[in-house]
């Protein structure tokens, strides 16, 4: 596995965008955005996924250039159309529309029709940290998910990213799927040549299998907790509110009508609404107690979930966002390793677009 830096894979990303007919700045936005998910692990999501936005591109599902606006708005709510944009810029604007909601009214909320696949939700979320604030961020996404005691794809695997700010210790950052994992994750180990865990995904007849092909080939994602014994109906009711919030709440196409980010699902031909759906909140902290003690209560909390006794000596107490920020400091002294697959696919783009990798 070959390893390239993240100016490398900014520069080639930025052109491939600029390529598309994406304004600079957007270029820019869409780059950054794409490249915190390789920087923080999360490889599922980061250039890994670029040939995909150029496939929708291709079908003119993305609008290179979109006319970002807000259509609806109170002093603390926002509607947001996308105008069919790459989510990956879509979505920070809407975010930054719900941090100058919260300056104003304490808190910001943001609904958002018309998008694409927006990235990481951690990144949106964790946009609101450098201003005292906590940030939230979810979004609906490719109909694969069966509902608890179902075979049909229903929800998208739905993420859910919550940043919450800390003094002396760095940030509580949770960003999860409503599924046992991101689809993302089944794709690398597709490209890996590897089953995935029993309990992830069913079959098309509704039994489980370790196929990672088997989403592929008329399965589906189960629920968080992969069954009811296991509790995969409250994953169902994660998935389902991060649905209603994102999409039935904004405009979008909600449900089995979501617009679908992989290549062997077409969109709906009776769509409900318009593209994808997000939805963004942001919450200054001193609009509930000052933001000092606050942080300074979060570093003692944080502080003492690290240090509460062990199961294993050898295995510390995890904190939503340790693994990222290792991830992160790791790559940014000895790049981003990318799996033989992603590199030829990069290659490809280039070829393509003339543009050096």
């Amino acid at each position: 596995m070959n390893h390239f830096s993240y100016d490398q894979l900014y520069r080639f990303s930025k052109d491939i965008f600029i390529a598309m007919g994406c304004p600079e700045s957007d270029a820019e936005t869409a780059t950054k955005t794409l490249l915190s998910a390789d920087m923080r692990g999360v490889d599922s999501h980061g250039v890994a996924r670029l040939s995909g936005y150029v496939r929708l591109w291709d079908k003119q599902r993305i609008n290179a250039k979109p006319d970002i606006k807000v259509i609806h708005e109170t002093p603390s709510t926002a509607t947001i159309d996308g105008d069919a944009g790459l989510g990956l810029v879509v979505a920070p604007f809407a975010m930054q529309v719900a941090i100058e909601k919260a300056k104003n009214a304490g808190t910001g909320w943001v609904a958002v029709k018309n998008s694409n696949h927006y990235g990481i939700a951690g990144y949106h979320a964790m946009k609101a940290l450098d201003h005292d604030m906590i940030g939230m961020s979810m979004t609906n996404a490719s109909p694969l998910v069966s509902p608890t005691f179902s075979k049909e794809r229903m929800l998208g695997t739905n993420p859910i990213a919550v940043a919450i700010p800390a003094n002396e210790q760095p940030p509580f950052v949770g960003d999860f799927a409503t599924t046992p994992a991101a689809n993302g994750k089944l794709e690398v180990l597709m490209r890996k040549g590897e089953n995935a865990p029993l309990g992830w995904i069913q079959d098309q007849g509704g039994q489980s299998t370790d196929n990672a092909h088997g989403i592929k080939e008329g399965g589906s994602w189960l629920p968080l907790g992969g069954d009811r014994e296991h509790g995969s109906h409250k994953g169902f009711i994660l998935g389902s509110i991060v649905d209603i919030f994102s999409a039935v709440l904004s405009g979008a196409n909600y449900g089995p009508w979501a617009p679908p980010f992989v290549t062997f699902l077409e969109p709906s031909k009776d769509p409900v609404g318009e593209g994808l759906g997000h939805f963004f909140g942001a919450m200054r902290v001193d609009a509930f107690r000052p933001a000092e003690e606050f942080k300074s209560h979060m570093d003692n909390w944080i502080t003492r979930f690290r240090e509460s006794d062990r199961a294993d000596e050898n295995q510390p107490v995890v904190i939503p966002g340790d693994p990222e920020r290792a991830y992160e400091k790791e790559r940014s002294e000895n790049g981003i390793p990318l799996l033989e697959p992603v590199e030829k696919d990069l290659r490809a783009l280039g070829e393509r677009f003339g543009v050096k990798f």
